[in-house]
């Protein structure tokens, strides 16, 4: 379908009054229950949520669902462009199937399907595919909306740091702080460490001469020229194929492997409940699944091959790892086992790492932090560096100590983002993992604000005096008047 498509705006308005009707019968919101706390920097959020994109904005509702209304939202991007969507992403469709209800919790008229087709019509989505990424954002632009979520943007983190029993600062950007008893890193798929940049290409490229797929890239100066993209894996094809598009003259794609990856172990993970069940595994039975998932590029959808390869001028080099690169009279000289070629620039797929000494704002809180190598003895025939670097999470997202004395620098501390992979599976940058991840983190997030204060609300219930019946015994005569 084109993104350009009209929206009906009629049956979206219909759409939405169902959605507050349907919000209402399953008594979505009510006053707080948590107990305010002060501090004399300013008001204390109960949680502060970093990342407004879908992990970000879902977190928010779910909190807000379980009574917790005094939270923030914070992300770095001008209004409405959260996330990758519009920033760095550049498929044209999810790669998802479309049917998937990650973010609704369940309640049929905030699904992206009730959205989409009260927008373009039932027949519109019997005809799609996969959702365009475009669409997809204006879909959570209108989540964000019409369930009025607190985001602030414009507002970069660049520190977390304890203030106080209990209470973390955020640091921003722009100077100013915010307080909150709760943060939670809802920081998307490069939030739990960095992107991937080679020693070769750092030590022998000047700057300009190459960029991440996480990165903007100024195409419209490559009009006519010829690109490298070193990596294989999905982002691969969908930045060939965007470039091409937008005139590049020659794009060609270098993967190590000999063979174009096949298998995606995601849909079988959807198929038999892995998305769901897999926190019940043991240590070491996440270790080996997950040193399988990581041997996978995941595979570009075949729509995307299929366009990409349809230009003139792209070329695929199988079997063929950089070996050298230089940089000679303004151009890349990329060496391969096989030849050398000339390019204008050079664009690099090649993953990320997820590790918490990697975050700036985690700098302070980084060495306290446990991770997988710390805590879970593998055979060292199996340790792979890789998932050794993740941290190593509680059952509801939440950060653990590397020793019983930094328990409480990390206490209110979540990571939503993908570095929960070996931990908690697919969750918070996987959409198929989703629906079953955001329960698991609100109801952490709700029961650790209640166990925090246990003590005062104990008291308060046992000292509980209100009193609701109101009946008397014998009867007075007035009330056995007005029964006859």
């Amino acid at each position: 379908m084109s993104e350009k498509q009209p929206v009906d705006i009629q049956a979206l308005a219909a759409l939405e009054a169902d959605l507050a009707r349907q919000l209402a019968l399953v008594d979505s919101f009510g006053p707080d229950w948590t107990r305010p706390r002060t501090h004399p920097d300013g008001p204390v959020y109960d949680v502060v949520i970093v990342g407004g994109g879908q992990s970000g904005l879902a977190t928010a509702f779910g909190l807000k669902r379980e009574r917790i209304n005094n939270i923030l939202v914070l992300d770095e991007n001008p209004a409405g462009f959260e996330g990758p969507w519009e920033t760095y992403a550049r498929m044209i469709t999810l790669r998802t199937p479309k049917g998937l209800t990650p973010i609704d919790y369940g309640i049929p008229a905030l699904t992206p399907q009730a959205w989409f087709t009260a927008c373009f019509g039932a027949a519109a989505w019997e005809a799609l595919d996969k959702i365009p990424r475009g669409v997809w954002m204006d879909y959570l632009r209108w989540y964000r909306r019409v369930l009025n979520l607190p985001v602030r943007n414009d507002a970069r983190v660049t520190g977390i740091t304890p203030a106080g029993e209990g209470i973390y600062s955020v640091a921003l950007a722009d100077g100013d702080a915010v307080l909150a008893r709760k943060v939670v890193l809802a920081t998307g798929i490069q939030g739990g460490g960095e992107w991937h940049t080679p020693a070769m290409i750092r030590e022998n490229l000047p700057r300009h001469a190459y960029a991440h797929t996480s990165e903007p890239i100024d195409l419209a100066a490559l009009k006519g020229k010829r690109v490298g993209i070193l990596g294989g894996g999905a982002s691969a094809f969908d930045n060939a194929n965007h470039a091409l598009a937008q005139g590049v003259g020659e794009v060609h794609v270098f993967m190590r492997r000999k063979m174009l990856p096949r298998i995606n172990p995601i849909r079988f993970m959807e198929r038999v409940g892995f998305t769901a069940r897999y926190p019940a595994l043991s240590d070491a039975e996440k270790y080996s699944a997950m040193a399988a998932f990581l041997s996978h590029n995941q595979p570009p959808t075949n729509d995307t091959f299929n366009r990409a390869a349809s230009w003139p001028g792209f070329g695929l080099h199988l079997g063929s790892p950089w070996t050298d690169v230089a940089f000679e009279d303004g151009q890349v000289i990329v060496t391969t086992p096989h030849d050398r070629f000339a390019f204008d620039f050079v664009i690099l797929s090649t993953g990320l790492i997820s590790d918490p000494r990697l975050r700036p704002e985690l700098a302070g809180l980084a060495p306290h932090i446990a991770l997988w190598g710390d805590r879970v003895a593998m055979p060292e025939a199996e340790r792979n560096a890789l998932i050794d670097a993740h941290p190593y999470l509680g059952e509801a997202f939440e950060f653990t100590p590397r020793t019983p004395e930094a328990a409480p620098l990390l206490h209110g501390l979540f990571a939503f983002n993908y570095s929960a992979l070996i931990s908690l599976g697919l969750s918070a940058s996987a959409l198929s993992g989703m629906k079953n991840a955001l329960p698991r983190l609100v109801r952490g997030i709700a029961d650790q604000l209640f166990l925090d204060d246990r003590e005062a609300l104990l008291a308060q219930f046992i000292a509980y005096d209100e009193q609701e019946f109101v009946g008397e015994w014998p009867r007075p005569a007035s009330a056995v008047e007005a029964a006859a």
